[in-house]
């Protein structure tokens, strides 16, 4: 399973590093990993995506309260969660295809930033599985190049969760 973890650390020069060393000589991988400034001056957040198990990402927990400058750690996996990422994806669109990667675009709710005779480059925001799906869409066209952010995630403060919601309206649809 994967397991997204939420990290507050002191904003200063090899933390980061630190935090990778820890994962690199447990043999872990990171699948998804973003850094920027948290809502206090001289505080970062760190969002992790990490593929374990319960017991394999307690122990990472662990671990990671025992460097120096990590302030607070959460896996966030199983709360209610407000998660996006960024893509940049630069698809072939030529005047035979163009008008249908545009309208995959627009269904999308993604934005073209950038044209040619040949191509299109298309900016995505949305929750991974978002972008999972216009890349499985746009894939016939031919995919040039992908840029992609790591996910980031908020706790939501209402609780609400919005995957079973979802659940519970398809069964209402059905």
């Amino acid at each position: 399973m994967k397991h997204t973890i939420s990290v507050l650390v002191e904003d200063e020069a090899g933390v980061l590093t630190r935090i990778a060393g820890l994962f690199a000589r447990r043999g872990f991988n990171i699948e998804s990993l973003a850094v920027g400034s948290a809502e206090q001056m001289g505080i970062s957040r760190i969002t992790m995506v990490v593929p374990g198990d319960e017991q394999v990402i307690e122990q990472l927990i662990k671990q990671l309260y025992k460097l120096i400058s990590v302030l607070k750690v959460q896996d966030i996996s199983h709360q209610p969660c407000v998660e996006r990422e960024l893509m940049l994806i630069k698809v072939n669109a030529n005047a035979a295809n163009r008008a249908e990667v545009i309208q995959i675009t627009q269904i999308f709710r993604a934005r073209i930033v950038d044209l040619s005779e040949e191509a299109l480059t298309i900016e995505v925001v949305g929750d991974p599985g978002k972008i999972v799906a216009i890349i499985q869409m746009l894939n016939k066209f031919g995919i040039r190049e992908i840029a992609r952010t790591g996910k980031i995630a908020l706790t939501r403060e209402s609780r609400v969760n919005t995957e079973y919601l979802k659940t519970l309206e398809a069964k209402v649809t059905l």
